[in-house]
């Protein structure tokens, strides 16, 4: 496949996500300046996308805006991932519980991906779009996944996460990963603050099933401060919420994580 396609493919769903978070028609010139892309490759672009059946074009008004064939795409997704609904249910608990920040990460290569996501109610808060990925090394709840795997695997994606992490900094060692990760399974949850935001607290734990064959974590996130005052509270919230999900019977964690 040409560069100019996968060019032109990512720049497809570009315009899309700018929908979502836009939520509003917008022009042609409105699209291309706020995603910087050359006014007559947007043209070109929309139209596309409009002939394609994903757009649809106001003459009058001289605007686009996503047609019901986008939802079509991926609204089978949350039933095929979540089943009979348990998973929503405990994220909605702890989010009417605590009122903080609430997402359901997974493993995606070598990042961890927010999959669902509720947005805090609290004055206070850290924001996180649903299907942001960060490297699996700069989250508690990428930690809780990574105490998963065997130690061969573990070494192996820790060292392709840092390939992939741009600032040097930013990369971690082996050695305090690990110290990490036995924290993890000696307490059966993970907790830090000022990751992934400089003054943020997160709190994750190993939910007991898995989500297309690969754990998943439940967790809140939120300011540190209030955090560091509503710690045991905020963990006995996240303990029941995983608690209530029924544990699968094909489920087989190789590291077993008390609750």
């Amino acid at each position: 496949m040409s560069e100019t396609k996968v060019k032109s493919a990512a720049r497809a769903f570009e315009v899309l996500e700018y929908f979502r978070i836009g939520r509003q028609p917008r022009s042609m010139s409105e699209i291309a300046t706020g995603l910087d892309y050359p006014l007559s490759s947007t043209t070109v672009l929309l139209k596309t996308l409009v002939k394609l059946g994903y757009l649809n074009y106001d003459r009058r008004a001289r605007v686009y805006f996503p047609t019901t064939k986008v939802t079509g795409l991926g609204e089978w997704i949350p039933k095929t991932l979540f089943g009979s609904g348990q998973i929503i249910d405990a994220m909605n608990d702890l989010h009417a519980e605590t009122g903080e920040g609430i997402f359901i990460g997974a493993k995606n290569d070598i990042y961890l991906q927010y999959i669902q996501t509720r947005a805090s109610i609290q004055a206070l808060r850290f924001h996180i779009e649903e299907g942001t990925i960060r490297p699996i090394t700069k989250s508690i709840a990428g930690l809780v996944l990574l105490a998963t795997l065997p130690k061969d695997k573990l070494e192996n994606t820790v060292r392709r996460a840092n390939i992939a992490t741009p600032k040097v900094a930013d990369r971690v060692k082996m050695k305090d990963i690990s110290e990490q990760i036995e924290q993890i399974r000696q307490q059966g949850y993970g907790y830090v603050e000022d990751m992934p935001f400089e003054g943020g607290a997160t709190l994750a734990m190993l939910l007991p099933v898995l989500v297309q064959g690969q754990p998943i974590t439940l967790a809140l996130g939120g300011v540190a401060e209030r955090f560091r005052r509503n710690h045991d509270q905020y963990l006995s919230a996240l303990r029941k919420a995983v608690r209530s999900v029924r544990t699968d019977p094909d489920f087989n964690n190789p590291v077993q994580i008390e609750l």
